[in-house]
C-alpha cells in the first residue's frame, strides 16, 4: 500500500514539474552553425486558450538531407509530423494519430538555439490561436 502511495506521489510531483517555469532558452543558433536536433526533448507548452501542457518530442532523421520526422507524446494523444530544417528554422506539418472522431492537423515552426533547444509555435487547422512550445534536449 505504501508503494502505491509513493508511486502516486512521484507521479503528481513529475506532472507538477512539467507545469513549472521552464528553464531559459539559449540564444538562437547562427543559421550556418545549427546543432544536431535528432533526439528526445522535454516539451513545455501553452495552448491557444492559455492552458499549459507538457510531454515529449522525439526527432528522427528523415529520408532526405535536412528532413526530419517528429513525434509528440502529449496528454491526449500522439502526433507525428515531417519538417524541413533551413538555417535555424524547422518548419513542419503534423497530424494526430488518435482513434477518436476528431483528427487534428496543422503546421508549425521552431527556432533552434545554440544549446539545441527548440521554441516556436504549432497551430491546429481551423483554430485562430496557436500553441507556443519550448523543447529541451533530454540528457543522453
Amino acid at each position: 500500500m505504501k508503494r502505491i502511495g509513493l508511486i502516486f506521489l512521484l507521479l503528481a510531483f513529475s506532472l507538477s514539474a512539467c507545469r513549472g517555469k521552464p528553464a531559459p532558452l539559449g540564444a538562437d543558433a547562427p543559421a550556418d552553425h545549427v546543432p544536431n536536433i535528432i533526439g528526445e526533448y522535454a516539451l513545455n507548452a501553452t495552448d491557444g486558450t492559455g492552458e499549459a501542457y507538457g510531454g515529449t518530442l522525439i526527432i528522427f532523421a528523415g529520408e532526405q538531407p535536412g528532413e526530419y520526422k517528429l513525434q509528440w507524446l502529449i496528454s491526449g494523444g500522439i502526433h507525428e509530423g515531417i519538417g524541413i530544417l533551413e538555417g535555424n528554422q524547422l518548419t513542419f506539418t503534423w497530424h494526430s494519430l488518435t482513434e477518436t472522431e476528431m483528427k487534428l492537423s496543422g503546421k508549425g515552426v521552431y527556432t533552434v538555439t545554440v544549446n539545441g533547444e527548440l521554441y516556436g509555435s504549432r497551430s491546429i487547422d481551423g483554430m485562430d490561436a496557436p500553441s507556443t512550445e519550448a523543447a529541451y534536449p533530454n540528457p543522453k
